[in-house]
């Protein structure tokens, strides 16, 4: 389990994020949604240690991890440009952190992922010469070979659309099922947060409005602002939203 306590993190007398308290499963998806600047991103550099918290604490399995830097901690991510290497193959992108730590994953491990995220016909191509889709994939299995004990995604589908996007959910979720990986999506949009996640955080001027399931946020929004940032922002009827949970529960 994750656990955060009275998170604070100001920058001089900015305070980005206010006694912000939650506690993750593990094995749960959980997407941190809210308008630009709500603090999402710092939240999630946070949690993987590339920044220091002002006040509070970071618990994982019972263990204080505040202080534990980043390359301790076990957490890794998915940046929204990918960060793959252009003169590498994807076969080597793929395998490029177990040079330095190569106990971590088999071979047979390596190519369990590969096959998993369907990236078999794609090995020795160029990162050129994939799609945005294709990218993204490589992108997973470069983490997951890894085996992190937490999965951070920094707005995984922005740049993708219809159906390379409902791949792409598939696979997150396929991935943190059959590994109970804790996994944890920053995102603007609040269908994908609602239709990937099994919880969803929502912050507004970096506090907590809302954290809970998506049924219980669209349910029983817990304020004015959290119904009508979803609502506006998807732009369709509640009753809508309902038919999209049961597509998304038929395709699980």
């Amino acid at each position: 389990m994750l656990e955060l306590k009275n998170i604070v993190k100001k920058y001089g007398n900015n305070v980005i994020l206010d006694d912000i308290s939650l506690q993750i499963k593990k094995g749960e998806i959980v997407s941190i949604l809210g308008p630009s600047g709500s603090g999402k991103t710092t939240l999630l550099n946070l949690i993987l240690g590339i920044t220091d918290i002002s006040s509070g604490k970071i618990i994982y399995d019972g263990e204080d991890i505040t202080n534990v830097p980043l390359e301790k901690r076990g957490f890794n991510i998915v940046f929204q440009d990918y960060a793959l290497f252009p003169n590498l193959t994807a076969y080597e992108n793929i395998v490029y952190g177990l040079r330095n730590k190569p106990g971590i994953s088999t071979e047979q491990d390596v190519q369990d992922f590969i096959h998993l995220l369907g990236l078999e016909e794609h090995l020795n191509k160029r990162i050129s010469q994939l799609s945005g889709g294709q990218k993204q994939r490589v992108a997973l299995a470069r983490t997951m070979v890894m085996k992190p004990k937490i999965l951070l995604l920094d707005e995984p589908l922005s740049a993708l659309d219809g159906v390379i996007k409902e791949s792409i959910k598939s696979k997150i979720k396929e991935i943190a099922r059959e590994f109970s990986l804790t996994t944890i999506i920053v995102t603007h949009d609040p269908e994908e947060a609602l239709t990937l996640s099994d919880k969803v955080l929502i912050i507004n001027d970096g506090e907590i409005a809302q954290y809970g399931t998506p049924k219980e946020i669209i349910q029983q929004p817990a304020d004015d602002f959290v119904e009508n940032f979803i609502l506006n922002q998807l732009e369709i009827k509640r009753t809508n939203i309902f038919h999209l949970f049961a597509e998304c529960a038929a395709t699980a």
